[in-house]
């Protein structure tokens, strides 16, 4: 068995050798990448490697890195571990996972023990591995409780993104009416409301309130904006 390590931090790169050696004694070998970049790169070296990714990295984070591999090799088991549990990199993680794949998504801020128990968890006996505080955010963003669907969702980064709701009706397929429903729903689930009567400046934008208000709650960040501009360029190339 080999170990693919991709972090950015050289005594997080330590301690997760030191936890896989512990771990995993039937590990044969553990490798080290700095970045995603140099983790596809080591993926593609070793293709039987499983792997153990940090979310949140310069040059190429995570999630970007973990689609790469995915898309080459889907059976490849990966345990994402990082220091957030936001909803913005649970949807990312939970958009790209191909289907019947072992993968995990651990708390930095978790026990040696819990991490250890993932890995075996993970790579021996093939299981998903998700902690509590993360699984919360996720069985949320799949609509399993009260939160917002996948279409609000992309409703929400389309006006993140600065497109009108004649443009995000195209993109997604959608009627007009249909989008101006869904972005009501996100006001209110935002809370985001207009407070002034009719014909006077209240001073409230509620495309751009209720952006802010979905960074302010973490349901939005750099890294999901980032991939999204990317597949709006693609989507805009064909259009």
């Amino acid at each position: 068995m080999k170990i693919l390590i991709v972090e950015d931090d050289a005594l997080h790169r330590a301690y997760l050798h030191e936890a896989v050696s512990t771990a995993l004694p039937e590990c044969e070998m553990v490798i080290e990448a700095e970045d995603g970049n140099a983790g596809e790169t080591l993926a593609r070296t070793h293709g039987s490697a499983h792997i153990v990714m940090d979310l949140q990295m310069n040059m190429r984070n995570g999630i970007e890195a973990a689609r790469t591999i995915w898309k080459e090799r889907p059976e490849t088991c990966i345990l994402f571990w990082s220091n957030y549990s936001d909803e913005a990199y649970v949807r990312g993680v939970s958009r790209i996972v191909p289907d019947g794949a072992a993968y995990g998504y651990v708390l930095k801020s978790a026990s040696d023990e819990r991490l250890k128990l993932a890995l075996r968890s993970i790579f021996i006996e093939n299981q998903c591995v998700i902690d509590r505080e993360v699984r919360g955010v996720q069985q949320k963003s799949l609509g399993q409780v009260s939160g917002f669907s996948d279409t609000e969702y992309e409703i929400l980064v389309d006006i993140a993104l600065g497109l009108t709701d004649r443009t995000i009706a195209k993109r997604r397929n959608l009627s007009l009416r249909s989008v101006q429903n869904r972005l009501q729903q996100l006001y209110d689930k935002l809370e985001v409301y207009q407070t002034g009567t009719i014909g006077q400046d209240d001073g409230i934008n509620l495309r751009a309130r209720a952006v802010a208000v979905a960074f302010l709650r973490k349901l939005l960040n750099y890294s999901a904006l980032e991939r999204a501009e990317a597949e709006l360029q693609e989507w805009l190339k064909r259009d």
